[in-house]
């Protein structure tokens, strides 16, 4: 197996969108088509921008710098349609750059959602998993009012939180990277997993 270096940026993480330790990410949830997610940063700022195209049966996630989408950071976009443990390659489209995969454990994740980190070989690296079977069963059997929230670790070390707060008219997520200070995780690939978690995972809620 490959090492969680694998996956981390070839330089020190630069100064900018990428570089802060903590995120909210917000999406309107009484939205007809599509969604439609903003990312700030810990001034409140705009940092990111997604939008989902509604009735594609293939998922293929953008990330851009600003609602005007000239500017696009991340692709994420999966392999095969429908595919209840489907792959999600993550690409750096400036650069056409490979930063990995995210890979959802699909029957297990029936009852607790469980994704692999990937690094560019698809080997597994690291996990994305939602806080505990009892909470998980909750929130798919009896009420989705309970807010969800997953852990990611790089080799067993902790990289990532990710807390979903109740709010009937806003999804409301922290994303918190303030855990990884020997940088095992490539800031890039953990936005592309918080987005791709809101998109899908929000979907149950």
């Amino acid at each position: 197996m490959t090492t969680a270096l694998d996956i981390r940026p070839r330089s020190e993480l630069a100064p900018g969108r990428f570089a802060q330790s903590r995120y909210v990410i917000r999406r309107k949830v009484f939205k007809l088509f599509g969604g439609a997610f903003h990312i700030y940063d810990e001034a409140g700022q705009v940092v990111f921008y997604s939008k989902m195209k509604a009735f594609k049966l293939k998922e293929d996630l953008r990330v851009f710098t600003g609602e005007d989408m000239r500017e696009e950071v991340l692709t994420i976009k999966a392999r095969n349609i429908l595919d209840i443990s489907a792959t999600y390659d993550v690409t750096d489209p400036t650069t056409g750059e490979k930063l990995g995969a995210l890979r959802r454990k699909g029957l297990k994740s029936m009852l607790r959602d469980e994704w692999l980190v990937l690094d560019v070989r698809d080997q597994e690296v690291g996990l994305l998993q939602e806080d505990s079977m009892m909470l998980a069963l909750v929130r798919r059997l009896l009420s989705n009012l309970v807010p969800q929230t997953f852990t990611g670790t790089i080799g067993g070390t902790p990289v990532l939180s990710f807390r979903q707060h109740f709010n009937p008219f806003v999804q409301r997520i922290s994303l918190d990277f303030s855990m990884d200070r020997s940088g095992k995780l490539d800031r890039r690939l953990g936005i592309a997993a918080a987005v791709l978690l809101c998109a899908i995972e929000g979907r149950q809620q």
